[in-house]
């Protein structure tokens, strides 16, 4: 059994199971985190065995935060849950939301925390099977070609964030690595 994530029902955050928000459509909370190194982005790839979009890519990380739980706590946390990464501690960057079918008559309806971190030192990965089946660093431009190109191998999330988003979530901080 999974820890309830906090969801909006009939207009009341309340802690409900993650499956049933997703087959219910409820709008609920969300962390993604986008760990940076340069100009690169570390992707991971969805484990085989997760519920949705499974073997698609993905950014760093994303999770749903416990009941009362900070999204900073949990961006933190799932960082070391999904790859085994430490001692990152991630900015917020921005508050979204988007609604998305994720297969499976499932549906994400997140409010999503945005965070980065830098990665200013060779890190050590270690993935969680059960979460994670690869790993791999792009070129943010790279990146940007590759969705446009074969879309359906990332997750819905991921092609909403960076199609509407990625001014706020990675602001100058491409541009500056861009001219290092």
């Amino acid at each position: 059994m999974t820890h309830p994530i906090p969801a909006w029902v009939n207009g009341e955050l309340t802690p409900v199971e993650k499956l049933a928000a997703h087959e219910q459509g409820l709008k609920h909370k969300a962390v993604s985190v986008f760990v940076v190194k340069g100009t690169e982005i570390l992707m991971q790839r969805r484990a085989m065995g997760k519920y949705h979009t499974p073997g698609l890519w993905a950014n760093t990380c994303c999770t749903h935060p416990m009941w009362d739980e900070a999204s900073s706590a949990c961006a933190v946390r799932r960082m070391g849950e999904e790859l085994g990464i430490t001692g990152l501690y991630p900015e917020f960057r921005h508050q979204l939301e988007y609604r998305a079918d994720v297969g499976h008559s499932m549906i994400e309806h997140e409010v999503v925390d945005v965070f980065l971190a830098h990665a200013h030192r060779p890190l050590n990965l270690e993935p969680n099977p059960d979460e994670v089946m690869d790993t791999r660093w792009i070129d943010y431009h790279d990146l940007i070609a590759e969705v446009q190109r074969h879309p359906d191998r990332f997750t819905p999330w991921l092609k909403i964030y960076l199609g509407n988003y990625a001014d706020v979530i990675f602001g100058p901080d491409l541009i500056i690595a861009a001219q290092d």
